[in-house]
C-alpha cells in the first residue's frame, strides 16, 4: 500500500487553515512550517500532523540556512513530496527549499516573476503585455531618461513587498530624487513606475497543468494604495459577467500566467483600467490566494473556496490523478473592511440578510455580502461604508519602511 503523500506548508503569517484542512482530508500527511511567534494562533491543529517553528532575526528576517538545516533533519526519516507557500512572503522560501532538495514545483527563477515587481514587469513587457512605464533604480542616467519619457507623477515601489507597503507617490523631479536618495544603499531593491490613474481590479485564479481553469474578476471601489495611504475603507465587488471588463481581465490574467510559467497554483493578479487611454495595464501578480479575505468574497459569489480547491489541485498533481472543478455559481458579492476605533466592534448594525461573513478581529470591522443582484451589492457597499465612516472608522499611517 502506498504511503500518504507528505506536504510541507510554509506560512510565516497566520493564514491558510482551509488549505491545511483540505490537504489533510485528501489523505496527505500535513506539516506546517511557521513563525515561532504564531505558535498560539488558532491553527486547525487536528489537521496538522506536525509543526516546525522558526525564529525571526533581530531585523525581522528569517535565516534560510535554518530552514534548510531543519528540513534536512526531517527528511532523514520522512520524505517530503511537495512544498506549498501559503503567503506571498514565503514564495521565495519555498522555491529555495524545492531547489535545494530537488522537490517538484516552482523553482527560484519562476518564483521571482511572482514576487519581484521589477522581474514581473520586465517579463510581462517582453511578452507584449501592457504595463505602465517602469525602470529599476540602478542607474542615475537611466532614471533621468525615464523621467523625460514618462512625465510624473510616479510611484516608487519596493520590489519584494506585498500590497501597498512601502510605496510612495511623487509629483515632481525634486521630490522624486529626494525619495531615491533617501533609500541609500537599498535603492536597488526598488523600482520607479509611471502613475496610471484608473480603476484597479483583481483576478483570482486557479491554474492546472499550465491552463487557467478558474478565473474570477472583481473591482476595488478604491485603489489599495489610496486605502493604505489615505486611511480609506477597503471595498471590492464582482465585475459584471460577460462584460467587456470581464473578458479583458480574464484575457490579461491568462496571458500573464502563461508568460510567467505558472503550472499549478492559486494566483492573485491586479490590473488597472486607465482613465486616460481606456487601456488595461498589468500591475502585479502572485502565486497564492489573495489576502484581505478576498477568497471569502469570491466564495460568496461563486461557491468555490480557493484555499480548498488549491489543496485538492496540488494533491491531484502530486498523485498524477485527474482534478475537476466543482460546479460554479454566477452571483455577485462585495467586501467592506476598515480599521475600527473599538477593540471589538458591535456588529449588530450589520444585519442585512445578504451578509455571508462578518469580520471578527480586534480593531477591525467589516463584512461580505452576496446576492444575485449587483445593484443590491453596490447599494449595501455604500450603506455599510457610510455606517463604518460615521460610527467605527479609524486610520493608521501606512508603514514607511517595508516589512520583511
Amino acid at each position: 500500500m502506498r504511503r500518504p503523500l507528505t506536504f510541507l506548508c510554509v506560512s510565516t503569517f497566520f493564514k491558510g487553515n482551509d488549505f491545511l484542512k483540505a490537504c489533510k482530508e485528501a489523505g496527505n500527511t500535513v506539516y506546517l512550517l511557521t513563525a515561532k511567534k504564531l505558535e498560539d494562533k488558532p491553527w486547525c491543529r487536528d489537521y496538522i500532523d506536525e509543526f516546525f517553528f522558526v525564529e525571526e532575526t533581530d531585523q525581522g528576517m528569517y535565516e534560510m540556512k535554518h530552514f534548510i538545516d531543519g528540513l534536512a533533519h526531517v527528511m532523514r526519516s520522512q520524505p517530503i513530496d511537495r512544498i506549498v507557500a501559503l503567503d506571498d512572503f514565503d514564495v521565495e522560501k519555498a522555491a529555495l527549499l524545492r531547489e535545494h532538495f530537488r522537490i517538484p514545483g516552482m523553482g527560484q527563477t519562476t518564483a521571482r516573476y511572482f514576487r519581484d515587481k521589477l522581474a514581473m514587469r520586465t517579463k510581462a513587457a517582453e511578452a507584449g503585455i501592457k504595463v505602465p512605464g517602469f525602470c529599476g533604480l540602478f542607474s542615475d542616467e537611466v532614471i533621468n531618461e525615464f523621467i523625460q519619457q514618462y512625465p510624473g507623477p510616479w510611484m516608487i515601489k519596493p520590489r519584494s513587498e506585498a500590497s501597498a507597503t512601502g510605496i510612495k507617490k511623487l509629483h515632481n523631479d525634486h521630490d522624486l530624487w529626494e525619495a531615491i536618495h533617501s533609500l541609500g544603499e537599498q535603492r536597488h531593491e526598488y523600482l520607479i513606475e509611471q502613475f496610471k490613474p484608473g480603476h484597479v481590479y483583481h483576478v483570482d485564479s486557479l491554474t492546472h497543468n499550465g491552463r487557467v481553469i478558474f478565473s474570477w474578476n472583481s473591482q476595488y471601489l478604491a485603489p489599495p494604495f489610496d486605502v493604505a495611504h489615505g486611511g480609506g475603507i477597503f471595498r471590492s465587488v464582482t465585475v459584471p459577467y460577460d462584460s467587456s471588463e470581464w473578458h479583458a481581465l480574464e484575457t490579461m490574467a491568462v496571458d500573464v500566467l502563461k508568460a510567467f510559467g505558472m503550472k499549478h497554483s492559486a494566483s492573485h493578479t491586479e490590473v488597472i483600467h486607465c482613465h486616460d487611454d481606456g487601456q488595461y495595464y498589468f500591475l502585479e501578480t502572485s502565486s497564492r490566494v489573495g489576502g484581505a479575505h478576498l477568497s471569502n468574497m469570491v466564495e460568496a459569489a461563486s461557491g468555490l473556496n480557493l484555499w480548498t480547491e488549491w489543496a485538492k489541485l496540488e494533491t491531484a498533481v502530486a498523485l498524477g490523478s485527474a482534478y475537476k472543478l466543482p460546479s460554479i455559481r454566477r452571483e455577485y458579492s462585495g467586501i467592506v473592511i476598515s480599521l475600527a476605533r473599538q477593540q471589538w466592534p458591535d456588529m449588530g448594525a450589520f444585519n442585512a440578510p445578504e451578509i455571508t461573513w462578518r469580520m471578527n478581529e480586534e480593531y477591525h470591522v467589516g463584512c461580505i455580502v452576496g446576492s444575485k443582484s449587483r445593484d443590491r451589492i453596490l447599494q449595501l457597499m455604500d450603506e455599510y461604508a457610510d455606517l463604518i465612516r460615521n460610527d467605527y472608522h479609524a486610520s493608521a499611517p501606512s508603514p514607511e519602511k517595508p516589512m520583511h
